[in-house]
């Protein structure tokens, strides 16, 4: 199936199409950098092509904030978090790669939103490493759930207090 969406989406886009999407996921991605990097270090300092890690072991040192902390932060402003601590070689490494639907509007609320989370990391750590505050299950037991995951959902209710598998 995934051959095959990556098949539908070259037919319809074009070979046109291909490349001004590529071209657009580069150009967001460096306009995203180049919005950050004042305040957070980049784990390379020339361009990017259509993703760049940020490097938040000074962040951590300095807060206590980690880069789990900044992602599940993002969840607060409903935003998907970018990918944590990848690559392995980057510490604290969170590799951000907007897609070449995303308007200039929304990449700069992006920025606002990873420069509130700067400051607030400042300001008041504590409220990044409990977070998040706006999700319906803010901090999960990533080591049970790795162990035990739940892979079906189930409807809570007062005979089944507990999600199931």
């Amino acid at each position: 199936l995934v051959v095959l969406r990556a098949l539908t989406y070259i037919l319809v886009l074009g070979r046109e199409g291909i490349r001004e999407t590529a071209e657009t996921a580069v150009l967001n991605a460096n306009y995203l950098k180049r919005g950050l990097e004042d305040i957070y270090p980049m784990s390379h300092d020339d361009l990017c092509m259509h993703e760049f890690v940020m490097n938040l072991s000074d962040l951590k040192k300095e807060t206590g904030v980690t880069a789990r902390d900044v992602a599940k932060g993002l969840l607060d402003y409903g935003m998907h978090p970018p990918t944590m601590y990848f690559p392995q070689t980057v510490p604290e490494a969170l590799m951000a790669e907007p897609t070449e639907t995303e308007s200039p509007e929304r990449l700069d609320q992006i920025i606002a939103a990873f420069r509130e989370i700067y400051g607030k990391a400042h300001e008041d750590p504590e409220a990044l490493t409990e977070g998040p505050w706006t999700t319906p299950i803010r901090r999960p037991d990533e080591a049970e759930a790795a162990r035990r995951p739940i892979l079906r959902w189930r409807p809570q209710n007062d005979e089944n207090p507990e999600p199931t598998e």
